[in-house]
């Protein structure tokens, strides 16, 4: 059974469609300030605790060691063949 679309029905759904973006649109504006108020208050809330207690360290056990930075060593590769000596020419 087939159906066909009536020109009122198509009308209809571009009401709708475009009621629906607008409305959106609209509220959108009417709530996105609040929504960014909210989101600032709760990162500065979390910037603060950090302030507060930054860098808390955790308690060692007696003789562990912890390695905060590793050195840059260049270690060159000796499997990668004999090395040439060579002159420049003028």
């Amino acid at each position: 059974m087939l159906q066909q679309a009536s020109v009122t029905g198509f009308f209809r759904t571009l009401l709708i469609i475009l009621l629906i973006y607008y409305g959106v649109k609209i509220l959108s504006r009417l709530f996105a300030p609040l929504l960014i108020k909210f989101i600032a208050k709760k990162a500065e809330e979390k910037f603060g605790q950090f302030q507060q207690r930054p860098h808390q360290e955790v308690p060692k056990k007696e003789g562990e060691v912890t390695i905060d930075k590793i050195p840059n060593t260049k270690t060159s590769n000796k499997d990668v063949g004999e090395y040439v000596d060579y002159e420049e020419i003028d």
